[in-house]
């Protein structure tokens, strides 16, 4: 009974889940070639939702790139998403967590899409997000990943400022006590209908690889695995940057830096001894500009793409117009890639450096565990004069106080 509550009662530890989702992601790369992300996968809904509206993408030059072929339905890609959401959601109604949850004030509803759309617009100009240009881009060493990460970290600095003001907070509003609680009938039958849909997403993934259809099968199982973790584990990049600096709180930045750590380990491992090439992307402008636009889009919107996954589907409505803008941005940059010169300007300038072309599979690792290891120190470093400044802060008419005596 004990072990029950601590799986689906008691939300798991930052490092456990997110060292657990750098092994899984380093075996899914392994498996398939590819690694966990989601931002592109939302590019190519956007193109979808074009095509439902007569819009002609034949010949944008981004949908080219990132191969827009097939449906999400019949993409692994898709399936990883789709597996992400339906992972979540069956760990959510298993703990009996699933609540519609309407935002108190309005304002927040445009302050998610806002957010979203910047978010989605700058994650595809770097062509990543907290995944594929952050969390799996430092394991595939391709050097844009390090680019998005500092210059993300200017972004969230710069929206925990925003977020902050008054302006944007607005008057607080006020809720009437003594709500009902939740039927315990209802209670009853979330953790029912959760079994139900693990059964039968399960099932669904043995037809996938039944049928031969090996990439969507993984796909749909890693994701669902991804979702576990992200839910139970409560994973949210933005929380990440946006305690630190808010806060002084850096553990789920830590538990990042571990899970990354090892999953570069491993990635080498499959790099230097399956001969699969590393994924690399373009380091331009478009990356630095792309990241800090991302990291102010998901303080904005109060969560990055793990984040509003998870919080989707345990009934947060305001996710809804985050899920939204995610789109709207990521598919507005993919207009803008070639209509309006976004490439030329931003992109074109550019290269793509990997660690293991530059100095070899040995540095590369050591490498990146050293940059980890300092980043990891920044993180220290940021808490611990946080917390010196806060201290210093409440007790400084004391001491000033007792000085004068």
């Amino acid at each position: 009974m004990n072990r029950f509550k601590n799986i689906f009662q008691h939300y798991w530890s930052p490092y456990s889940t997110l060292i657990l989702a750098g092994i899984l992601s380093a075996l899914y790369f392994g498996f398939t070639g590819a690694v966990w992300a989601v931002t592109g996968e939302f590019t190519r809904l956007g193109g979808e939702f074009l095509g439902i509206f007569g819009v002609d993408i034949t010949g944008w030059a981004y949908f080219d790139m990132i191969h827009m072929d097939k449906t999400t339905w019949t993409r692994p890609d898709g399936w990883m998403i789709w597996g992400m959401f339906i992972g979540a959601l069956i760990m959510i109604l298993l703990s009996n967590n699933f609540k519609i949850r309407i935002p108190r004030q309005k304002r927040r509803y445009i302050q998610g899409l806002a957010g979203g759309i910047i978010a989605g617009f700058g994650a595809r100009l770097a062509i990543g997000c907290n995944l594929a240009a952050f969390f799996t881009g430092v394991p595939q060493f391709s050097l844009h990943s390090w680019i998005f990460i500092i210059a993300t970290g200017v972004g969230t600095y710069f929206g925990a400022k925003i977020v902050q003001m008054r302006w944007w907070k607005g008057k607080p509003v006020l809720m009437k006590g003594n709500a009902k609680p939740s039927a315990e009938k209802s209670k009853k039958k979330q953790p029912f209908i959760g079994g139900i849909i693990a059964v039968m997403y399960t099932a669904l993934i043995v037809a996938f690889f039944a049928t031969g259809h090996t990439l969507l099968g993984f796909g749909a199982l890693f994701g669902a695995f991804f979702g576990i973790l992200i839910e139970r584990g409560q994973i949210c990049f933005t929380s990440a940057f946006r305690d630190l600096w808010m806060l002084g709180r850096g553990t789920m930045a830590k538990a990042i830096i571990v899970g990354m750590a090892i999953s570069s380990v491993l990635t080498i491992i499959v790099i230097a001894f399956y001969g699969i090439p590393p994924i690399t992307q373009i380091a331009a402008p478009s990356t630095f500009i792309g990241g800090m636009l991302f990291g102010l889009g998901i303080v904005m919107a109060s969560s990055c793409e793990t984040g509003m996954m998870y919080r989707m589907m345990e009934g947060q409505v305001l996710y809804l117009t985050v899920f939204a803008g995610n789109i709207i941005g990521a598919t507005f940059l993919a207009f803008a890639w070639d209509h309006l010169g976004i490439y030329n300007v931003l992109v074109a300038s550019g290269a793509k450096m990997n660690l293991v072309d530059s100095i070899g599979p040995i540095g590369a690792i050591i490498a990146t565990l050293v940059m980890l290891v300092v980043a990891y120190v920044i993180v220290i470093i940021r808490e611990h004069n946080y917390h010196q400044g806060w201290k210093i802060k409440k007790g400084g008419k004391a001491h000033a106080g007792t000085n004068a005596s």
